[in-house]
């Protein structure tokens, strides 16, 4: 039987995958025109202008202009000393720009010029106001320090980059990853090693393949089936509750991703909605990134997690109730299997909607504060975008509930057992 379970799980990964490659693949020839776009002057012609611009007249190189691909590294230093602080205020018709300065004395122990001491500039006001300070320095802090230097190489001056905050980062990861140890124990372990390989799949194989010109659309569904069928494994095994839940919620998320093109398309949705979109047109690879597609592989991303979630409690659930109740017929199971899932998908749902709010909350206060009309906000690019990514995650939530209840009930069932209660039950 374990042999045979195995043998359906991959063939139904198998499946999913090729039928996934096939109904989004029409999808992505929609976008595939809108989202080839070139920017360049001479493919822009403004009404009672002559198309005379020809192709001697545009640099060929423009890598120049927008930097090359290396990154330059800051240098870490150790805070040795405050030195002083001081304020300046300037006056002007609208009111004044004040300006507060801490100065303090860091010690280079990473990077350029290490073992240097050097005095360093730390801006303490935001926007030329007092209202708002960052925290001053103290003794023992560790910063990132952007250097001057002059024609020899020596250092002019040194102004503090940003507060090192890895350490930090560091001790919140082990906290979480304690936690989920001392409560899971050994699912919680596994949960560990599924969370790592997540961030592997995305970090070593989406970004990559993403840079490398790939198509991000059928590169995300396709790590996205990966990703869950690889996590329900290892979290739970092979078995009839890992092969429901697999099944649901890749069909959830499938759904989602079709429903996000398709809006996306109507909505003529460009993916430029914020600055990070943006600034990747400036990027030195010479590459031609899909924008469309790149929202459409953040949402299944963003959706993933919630929908392994729905997934896995009614599978489980329904498992146990078998298991408990062997003699239950397939219409009871899967109700109940839906009772469970009305609950589940009520939060999650509500959970997917707060987590995107809760990431726009200073865009919703500044639009707030300007009393921009509604109507102007919902058809702005970046609002739309956020729109789409919470309402196609939560109908992602909305259809894995059924769909996992409904296979559920078959594989539990079996497919004999499953259609005989089926045809018994409508008598």
């Amino acid at each position: 039987m374990l042999k045979k379970l195995k043998k359906a799980f991959l063939w139904v990964v198998v499946m999913g995958l090729l039928c996934s490659v096939i109904q989004l693949y029409s999808f992505t020839a929609l976008c595939e025109d809108s989202n080839s776009l070139d920017f360049s002057d001479e493919n822009v012609m403004y009404e009672g202008e002559e198309a005379t611009t020809d192709s001697a007249d545009i640099p060929n190189d423009t890598s120049d202009d927008i930097g090359d691909n290396s990154y330059v590294p800051y240098s870490r230093a150790k805070v040795l000393r405050v030195v002083k602080k001081t304020e300046s205020s300037i006056d002007y018709s609208g009111g004044s720009l004040d300006s507060e300065l801490q100065f303090v004395d860091a010690l280079i122990t990473h990077g350029p010029h290490k073992g240097e001491e050097v005095n360093v500039e730390y801006q303490l006001t935001y926007g030329f106001s007092n209202k708002f300070k960052a925290t001053p320095l103290k003794k023992g802090d560790e910063i990132f320090l952007y250097l001057e230097e002059n024609e020899s190489g020596d250092i002019e001056k040194a102004y503090v980059a940003e507060v090192a905050r890895d350490k930090y980062m560091l001790y919140l990861v082990i906290f979480f990853i304690l936690l989920l140890l001392v409560i899971g124990r050994s699912k919680g372990l596994k949960a560990v090693v599924s969370l790592l390989l997540t961030l592997i799949a995305v970090i070593k194989i989406l970004l990559p393949a993403i840079l490398n010109g790939l198509n991000p659309v059928l590169i995300s569904v396709l790590l996205c089936i990966a990703i869950i069928s690889i996590t329900l494994l290892i979290i739970s095994g092979f078995n009839k509750k890992t092969l429901s839940a697999a099944i649901g919620t890749t069909g959830g998320v499938v759904f989602a991703g079709i429903v996000a093109l398709i809006i996306g398309s109507l909505a003529k949705l460009t993916g430029f909605g914020d600055d990070e979109s943006q600034m990747l047109l400036y990027i030195a690879q010479d590459i031609q990134l899909n924008f469309r597609g790149l929202l459409f592989a953040g949402i299944l991303i963003g959706t993933m997690g919630a929908t392994m979630d729905v997934g896995m409690a009614i599978a489980s659930a329904m498992h146990e109730i078998k298991i408990n109740s062997p003699e239950i017929k397939a219409k009871e199971l899967i109700r109940a299997g839906m009772n469970v899932g009305k609950d589940t998908m009520a939060t999650m749902a509500n959970t997917l909607i707060l987590a995107y709010t809760g990431g726009s909350l200073h865009l919703m206060l500044l639009l707030l504060a300007n009393k921009t009309p509604f109507v102007d906000i919902i058809n702005w690019d970046i609002i739309a975008s956020e729109i789409l990514r919470a309402i196609a995650g939560s109908i992602g939530i909305i259809i894995t509930v059924p769909l996992t209840a409904i296979v559920t009930g078959f594989i539990e069932e079996g497919r004999k057992g499953f259609w005989s209660s089926q045809a018994g039950s409508n008598r």
